[in-house]
């Protein structure tokens, strides 16, 4: 099934809950959830611009291999990544339910960007409350968790609520410095 290219402006309501809970990064309010393998994951309705069908996108030699290229998006051209391969995921496109979602970003200079995110398939907008929410587990020095808001147990499954400005270090930015 073919998602049809659509702003989320004009067909949901976006209102943001100010609730938070114990934990100072992550907050209750509405998420836009997709999938990357067998994993659930959301981000804030808010940083989300529109989803769009698969397009083909423009490759841009020299970049890291999770920066698919750069997009065409009515004028506009945004880099575009590919989340599964910037998780360590296998890379893989089955064009039937993979989307892209363009988010906005904040740069570190306060300059705010878009960013088209390959994701293999969107889920739904959920709102989730405080008491569903928790702190990431601390993985120790090994692992950096810090991309991750939160832990979200939603019908009996999890669901990782992401930080998509903290997604994109500082070696991804300097990387796509040229086309932001």
């Amino acid at each position: 099934m073919a998602l049809p290219e659509r702003n989320l402006y004009r067909y949901m309501p976006i209102v943001a809950d100010t609730n938070t809970t114990s934990s100072p990064t992550a907050s209750a309010g509405k998420y836009l959830t997709f999938r990357l393998k067998n994993e659930s994951y959301g981000i804030v309705v808010l940083k989300i611009r529109e989803i769009i069908r698969l397009q083909p996108i423009t490759p841009v030699p020299q970049m890291p291999s999770y920066i698919k290229g750069v997009l065409n998006l009515r004028g506009k051209i945004i880099p575009v990544i590919d989340l599964r391969v910037k998780f360590g995921l296998q890379d893989i496109t089955d064009a039937d339910h993979n989307c892209i979602i363009v988010v906005k970003i904040d740069l570190p200079n306060r300059v705010s960007s878009q960013i088209g995110l390959i994701v293999d398939a969107v889920e739904e907008v959920i709102n989730i409350s405080a008491n569903e929410i928790e702190a990431a587990p601390d993985f120790g020095a090994v692992l950096d968790t810090s991309f991750i808001l939160g832990l979200a147990k939603i019908k009996g499954s999890v669901k990782a609520l992401l930080d998509i400005d903290r997604i994109l270090t500082e070696e991804t930015l300097s990387a796509l410095a040229p086309a932001i």
